[in-house]
This record gives structure tokens, C-alpha cells and sequence, in this order.
């Protein structure tokens, strides 16, 4: 018998209108899902609670439903999800590999542009500048101190420390092949805040692990992230799923598409008379040169 379609999943942020790239990121979630109810999975990336609307959240809901995309499973919400996160922080920080971080975003960049004799403080992650290490030499007294005197601070991971306990790792792109995970490049990235639970990075490798997703297909914006997520998986003793990354959807000027842009969200698009055929024709277009670039490998 033929293997079952993996089990994909659509994460957009409630933060405002579908447009046409996110048309195209579910239906090549819902196309590699073979168009299974069963096989498909919502995720509402609302963690940012300052900006999300439960408006914007039912608009999602109908965007999809005009599209003829089904799920079986109930979305799951990231503003629901704090428990998880702090357990899998809670693990990171028995295994001595989070510090926190005292330092504001201008004092970070105020000490890098000091750093200029010193080249290896200057360089660049995908993220921005990498952070140059300021609170990984703080002494727990020292962590304990400020933290009971109720200083803001965010959680990073001490990337060295986790890269030495994880050992080589590797992950698979359906479309490139598979890749040696150099998640060194996020430097010790922030994985928690005082204001926000758990970030981008930890939140989507522990809820893709919930939601037993299989095959994980995004834009190809985000193949870095994902060195850095194959590095959290281990550490976490996370399933490992295989990644298929996207070219972008971009519009006629070559610029990617985005919220701002009214005149291509999808709720315009429907009520100016475009069918949803329409839509699946100039995504499948795009999705049969995927097809053909992943039946290279």
C-alpha cells in the first residue's frame, strides 16, 4: 500500500487580512496533505497578544473555508500554549543552557559598535547583529540579584553549551536536500521575554512536535530558522520532520506580498468577483515547479 500523505500545517499570525502569499503557503500545506482533513493542521500564531484580533482570527477561518480548505483538528493557539513553553524552557534551564539577559536592544547595539577592534562581535545572523555574549559571563549571584530586584530580561540560549550537548546534526529539505544544521548562526538567541512567553523559534518547534506534523512547509524566508529549530528538537528530544521551503509568492513588480497591501488581501480579492479557482490556478502553478524541483532530489 501507497504511504499516506505527511501531515502539514497552516500558521498564519491574526494580525491582519490573508493576502495572496498566504493563499499560496496553505494551499501547498493542503496539497501535501493530499487535500486530507484528516492531514492538515491549523495553528494561530496569536503568542503576540498586543496585535492579534480575534477579528482578523474568523477571517482567517472564512479565507480558508472560500478556499475549500477542510480540517479535522480544532486550530491550535499559541496564546494558549504557555504551559508548554515553560516546560520546555524548564528543560533547557535544568540542562544549564539558558542565561538571562539583562541588556536593552540599545545597549546591545551601543556595545557591538564599541566592539570595532574586535571583527568576530561585529558579525551577522539572520536575525540581525549577533549578540555579543554580555550576561553569559554574569555569576548565578550576580543572575539571582537582578532578577529579584524585578530587572527586565529576556531568556537566551547559550548556543555553544547546547551545540556541545546536541553533537552534529542534520535535517532534510524535500527540495535541497539534506543540510548540516548550523544553528551557530542565531548566536544565543532569545527564547523567552518577560512579556512573551516563548519566541517565534522555541513556540513553532514545540507546537509542530504537538501537532504531530510531519512535514513542515513554510517560505523560503525562514530556511535558516530552521538550523536553529533542528537544534531545539534535539535538545527537547523533539520528532524530527522533514521541510520543504517555498519560493515566496510575489506580485507582478517582484515585490513580496503583505498585510499592508489591501487591494490583494483575500477578502478584496472575493468580493470584487474573483472565484477561489482563480486562486488555486495561479498557485498551481507554482506548486507543480515545487514538484518538479522535489522530484530532483
Amino acid at each position: 500500500m501507497p504511504e499516506p500523505p505527511p501531515v502539514t500545517r497552516f500558521a498564519p499570525s491574526p494580525t491582519g487580512e490573508l493576502h495572496l502569499g498566504h493563499a499560496y503557503a496553505a494551499l501547498f500545506a493542503w496539497r501535501h496533505a493530499g487535500e486530507d482533513a484528516a492531514r492538515f493542521r491549523l495553528r494561530i500564531e496569536d503568542i503576540d497578544t498586543d496585535r492579534s484580533r480575534p477579528e482578523f482570527e474568523a477571517a482567517i477561518l472564512a479565507d480558508l473555508e472560500w478556499l475549500g480548505i477542510r480540517m479535522a483538528a480544532p486550530a491550535l493557539r499559541q496564546s494558549e500554549r504557555g504551559a508548554a513553553y515553560s516546560a520546555a524552557l524548564d528543560r533547557l534551564d535544568a540542562m544549564e543552557l539558558l542565561y538571562p539577559c539583562f541588556c536593552t536592544r540599545a545597549e546591545i547595539r551601543a556595545e557591538i559598535e564599541s566592539a570595532g577592534a574586535a571583527p568576530h562581535l561585529l558579525r551577522s545572523g539572520p536575525d540581525g547583529p549577533l549578540y555579543p555574549g554580555t550576561c553569559r559571563a554574569l555569576t548565578a549571584a550576580e543572575r539571582q540579584r537582578r532578577i529579584a530586584a524585578g530587572e527586565s530580561h529576556a531568556l537566551r540560549l547559550d548556543v555553544g553549551r547546547a551545540r556541545a550537548a546536541a553533537g552534529p546534526l542534520v535535517w532534510t529539505d524535500r527540495a535541497r536536500g539534506e543540510q548540516r544544521a548550523r544553528p551557530e548562526m542565531f548566536g544565543d538567541a532569545v527564547l523567552a521575554r518577560k512579556d512573551v512567553p516563548a519566541s517565534y523559534h522555541l513556540a513553532v518547534t514545540v507546537d509542530d512536535a504537538a501537532q504531530g506534523i510531519t512535514l513542515v512547509t513554510r517560505a523560503d524566508d525562514l530556511f535558516p530558522a530552521t538550523h536553529l529549530h533542528r537544534l531545539l528538537q534535539a535538545l527537547l528530544d523533539l520528532p524530527v520532520p522533514l521541510w520543504h521551503h517555498h519560493p515566496l509568492l510575489t506580485g507582478a513588480d517582484g515585490k513580496r506580498f503583505a498585510k499592508r497591501d489591501r487591494s490583494q488581501t483575500l477578502r478584496s480579492l472575493r468580493e470584487s468577483g474573483v472565484a477561489a479557482a482563480d486562486i488555486w490556478g495561479h498557485a498551481v502553478r507554482h506548486l507543480a515547479m515545487q514538484d518538479t524541483a522535489a522530484a530532483g532530489l
